[in-house]
């Protein structure tokens, strides 16, 4: 058994929703079917029984050992913790060949997850030894390594609930919610609107002191010192015992509280030190240590926090009753789990011997022994949900202290006996004021009750009914895609709306280009959505991105499907009918939001039929009002657009709108058939977006097809009286439009000009010319640069394959290099003529074409 090929799909793809890696693995013979491999099944199973029983698709499917993979892959995450559950194994027209598809929640985990199931295959294979525990805790801590923290998580979570859209910046906790210019970004427990000078404020513990105590809120009492010896000055000045703890420091680092001694205030400057150069020392409040959290204008939640502790029986040492502790399942060694470990760490070992222990001790029934005198959660300690028990003034004290500093989110630190009456009765105070504030003893705290501290964090960054997303359309397709994506890009900006755009041509944003070269892939998407200045995008998605990597977004509010036609790309990446095309195009479909629209090609069958796997509604276009597709539709209730005469018609039950062709130049009236199609898709989408009607004529009557507005989509250029037509068409559908189109136009002579995309199958190639060939009479052949894995010749081979025996073209001839094949074609063109230049390189071979035209005309006018 081989793989091949890994692939990690980060968005929804042909398979699923869910983020997925994708494997393509080749069987050995005798392989293809793992039941006549003797012994292979008891020796799998012994290795790792919880993979389980291995079910095939179809009742009569042999499961071979790319089968067995999945099934490794999926349950050893399964078993690490990860919450997964979908995975296939699906053949493939290549002998012996499956793509085997596993999802995954952190992809390093996923590709993790497919390099040990190999593992663990061949151990079985050749019956060497495999550690399935070792393993299985190898990937659960990379996957609590990898994936977010608590903190971070409850707001995420918080946000899918509300379906507001998230992606991480980085590997740690930067996260971007929302789409554009309504995305708001959050960095753990903080919010973008944070300011840094409030942070700043929170980590001088001494100014931050100084502010509340101005404000009104009690604090204890204390200040920076310089040195051990004026930090003995000022423990006796404020009264012992007191604490001592880095000036800017978190998490309780450095922190030692309830000095009594000279002896132990060295002793816990030293340690200070060690976490920053300027230390405090201030007054010990007796009590409790409590965190309250605050959110905006509100306190949320509150925990009471106990240092890390064990409880004696008289029969295990401390050392032994850490590690009973430690055997919680909740307790990991970093900040991904609801608590941390406890460490016998110096600190822990000076406390014991402060109680006159040692780890080796064995304390009586009921002993509590304390490991630490603070009690964060980072070190150790426990938390108790008080929320409920709250006195109004306590909370009162915490907002103010938040909002004296100039924190959105906050965690304030308060010593007092109890949560039960105000500070002032009890002598207690504030200690701390923290920005970025763990969140874990909220959301699991070891006694009491949980708080989705996420949901108000998320209230506070998107106001009520808010989802942080804007308009997204997604268009697919075999042909037109670009030409609509641009189009519909062309509408909402006449809307007044910032637009991010990414097509075959590059990536646009507020009408800037930021990208060039073919960005309909996953990554400019992601892109575009990143960008602050977008408030509307249209995304181009082209079948290599959806193989690739999947979609670049979690859900669209529009997907326009223009065609599959006869298809495109076939026999490529395990696509080898239309049929396929059409599963993969479909896509975008599945992932239309419940409140959204499909708009579909009525005309094709292959599109029409995608209208069963929308969660939105749908919107069919074609040109003939009466095809039964529409006129069901219609019948129904539901949007239909088509054209009517000289109209473009748009219809919702006894409701019309109707838009002139003539005031569509992109049809040039009405006569380019195909560019008919494009308008009608494109219409259809600004309609679902709810665009005004006097919006989309104004902008239909703006766009052109020209150089600027969509380069290489049928561009008409004057050459000193001929005609020439730039387009991008490479496949037989796009051909048979052009056809259409031209004959449309009047011309004493016909000549075209083309090359071959080398990764096109043979047919495809010789197809094109069999049509190009009954329809024009000069056929100018050029091979390109780059052929795409084919042998030099090959391509023009295939092209003249194609016109033997045309019925037209009575003028061939082979050109080495795009713009000496233009050249060529140019010179024999007379006034009248008309030429089609099937364009390579778009936006070289249009200024090369332009300038052409420009010299042409100058010679006639002289």
């Amino acid at each position: 058994m081989e793989i091949t090929r890994i692939r990690a799909l980060r968005g929804p793809n042909l398979w699923t929703r869910s983020t997925a890696i994708e494997a393509v693995v080749q069987c050995q013979d005798g392989e293809c079917d793992y039941a006549a491999l003797p012994g292979f099944e008891d020796r799998l199973r012994a290795r790792f029984p919880a993979i389980g029983a291995l079910q095939p698709h179809g009742a009569d499917q042999v499961l071979s050992l790319a089968h067995v993979l999945e099934a490794a892959a999926l349950q050893l995450q399964a078993q690490a913790g990860c919450p997964v559950t979908f995975s296939r194994t699906a053949d493939t027209l290549e002998p012996s060949t499956w793509q085997v598809i596993v999802e995954y929640t952190e992809e390093a985990v996923g590709r993790l997850a497919l390099e040990r199931a190999e593992a663990l295959i061949q151990a079985a294979l050749i019956d060497a030894p495999f550690d399935a525990d070792a393993v299985i805790a190898q990937l659960r801590e990379l996957d609590e390594d990898e994936r977010i923290g608590p903190s971070t998580g409850s707001i995420v979570d918080a946000a899918v609930v509300r379906g507001i859209p998230f992606r991480r910046l980085t590997s740690g906790s930067l996260v971007q919610l929302g789409w554009g210019a309504r995305a708001r970004r959050i960095q753990a427990a903080e919010l973008d609107s944070t300011s840094a000078v409030a942070e700043s404020i929170a980590q001088d513990k001494d100014l931050t002191k100084r502010l509340l105590h101005a404000a009104g809120v009690p604090v204890p009492l204390g200040r920076p010192v310089l040195d051990a010896d004026d930090a003995w000055h000022v423990a006796e000045e404020v009264g012992l015992p007191v604490v001592v703890k880095p000036q800017d420091g978190n998490q309780g680092k450095g922190v030692t509280v309830n000095i009594g001694t000279r002896a132990q205030l060295d002793a816990a400057y030293a340690v200070a030190r060690e976490y920053g150069d300027e230390v405090m020392v201030e007054r010990f409040l007796p009590g409790h240590d409590f965190r309250l959290l605050v959110v905006g204008q509100q306190m949320v939640a509150a925990a009471r926090r106990d240092p890390p502790q064990v409880l004696g029986d008289g029969q295990h040492s401390v050392r032994e009753l850490v590690d009973i502790v430690n055997q919680d399942p909740r307790r990991g060694t970093g900040h991904g789990t609801a608590l941390t470990r406890i460490r016998l760490d110096d600190i822990a070992l000076a406390r014991l011997a402060a109680e006159g222990l040692t780890p080796d001790s064995v304390p009586a029934q009921g002993q509590r022994v304390v490991l630490r005198n603070n009690a964060n959660l980072s070190t150790g300690g426990s938390a108790t949900d008080v929320t409920d028990d709250v006195h109004p003034d306590i909370a009162a004290r915490a907002v103010a202290a938040a909002q004296t500093i100039g924190l959105h989110i906050c965690g304030v630190d308060v010593v007092c006996e109890t949560m039960l009456r105000p500070l002032e009765e009890q002598s207690g105070g504030i200690v701390e004021v923290n920005a970025a504030p763990g969140l874990r003893m909220h959301l699991s705290p070891s006694f009491g009750r949980a708080r989705n501290v996420g949901q108000p964090m998320v209230d506070a960054l998107f106001a009520p009914g808010e989802d942080g997303r804007i308009p997204l359309v997604a268009v697919t397709g075999t042909n037109g895609k670009t030409t609509v994506t641009r189009l519909i890009n062309h509408l909402l900006s006449a809307h007044g709306l910032r637009t991010g755009m990414t097509n075959t041509d590059g990536v646009w944003a507020n009408g800037r280009q930021i990208d060039s070269g073919d960005c309909s892939g996953p990554k400019s998407a992601r892109n575009v959505l990143f960008h602050p200045e977008v408030d509307a995008a249209v995304l181009e998605c082209a079948r290599g991105g959806i193989l690739r990597e999947g979609l670049g977004f979690d859900r669209c509010q529009v997907a326009v499907v223009t065609n599959v036609g006869a298809g495109d790309h076939l026999g490529l990446n395990f696509i080898h009918t239309v049929e396929d095309v059409a599963v993969l195009k479909r896509v975008i479909v599945q992932n239309v939001a419940p409140g959204g629209f499909a708009v579909l090609n009525a005309a094709d069958p292959l599109v029409a039929a995608m209208a069963g796997v929308c969660a939105g509604k749908v919107i069919y276009f074609a040109a003939e009002r009466h095809h039964p597709v529409m006129a069901t539709h219609r019948a129904q209730g539901s949007r239909v657009v088509y054209v009517d005469g000289e109209h473009i018609v748009c219809a919702e039950g006894s409701w019309r709108e109707s838009i002139a062709l003539r005031d569509v130049p992109l049809t040039r009236g009405g006569a380019i058939g195909f560019q008919v199609d494009n308008a009608m898709a494109a219409i259809a989408a600004v309609w679902a977006l709810g665009l005004p009607w006097e919006t989309i004529r104004r902008g239909l009557s703006s766009f052109s097809a020209d150089g600027d507005n969509a380069p290489g989509r049928f561009n008409v250029m004057d050459h000193g009286g001929a005609t020439v037509i730039a387009d991008y068409g490479h496949n037989p559908d796009a051909m048979r439009a052009l056809v259409q189109a031209v004959q449309a136009m009047p011309a004493a002579r016909r000549s075209v000009v083309i090359s071959g995309a080398g990764d096109r199958r043979d047919e495809d190639i010789t197809e094109q010319t069999q049509i190009l060939g009954s329809a024009f009479d000069d056929v100018v052949l050029y091979q390109d640069a780059c052929q795409r894995g084919r042998e030099d010749g090959e391509v023009l081979a295939l092209l003249r394959r194609g016109l033997s025996g045309a019925a037209r073209a009575d003028y061939v001839t082979e050109i080495q290099g795009e713009f000496a094949a233009i050249d060529h074609a140019l010179a024999r063109l007379a006034p009248g003529d008309l030429c089609l230049v099937l364009v390579d390189q778009v936006e070289e071979a249009l200024a090369h074409l332009q300038r052409r035209c420009a010299e042409a005309s100058s010679e006639a006018t002289s």
